[in-house]
């Protein structure tokens, strides 16, 4: 999982500052999905140096991972997103939603595992 979680925020890293630089913005916002894709990248890289920790730091990404998707969502709901904008709040809405629902499908997996054993 922590590989995923480095993954998806360098692709969000890398969505941010192309956005940024394919669509002239001046404005920091357009570096949102980069700074979200920052923690991702810091939490898989700590999940993978800490491995007793890893299930801490998943949490933290699955609680973050939500409230991208639902900051992504309510912006794109109430601006009205065109262009550039609306490229970069679908793409961060995808990659986060997908890592939430690994997060999810992982959290079922670890709990299964627990219950089953002797």
């Amino acid at each position: 999982m922590a590989n995923k979680v480095s993954t998806s925020g360098g692709l969000l890293i890398a969505l941010g500052v192309i956005v940024t630089i394919v669509s002239d913005s001046q404005s920091v916002t357009s570096l949102i999905p980069a700074f979200i894709g920052a923690v991702f990248l810091v939490l898989g890289l700590l999940a993978r140096a800490k491995p007793d920790l890893s299930h801490h730091l998943m949490h933290a990404v699955a609680a973050i991972a939500l409230l991208a998707v639902l900051g992504s969502l309510g912006s794109l709901i109430s601006r009205g997103s065109t262009g550039w904008a609306l490229f970069a709040q679908l793409a961060t809405i995808v990659i986060a939603g997908f890592l939430l629902q690994q997060s999810i499908a992982a959290f079922k997996d670890r709990t299964k595992r627990l219950t089953e054993e002797p």
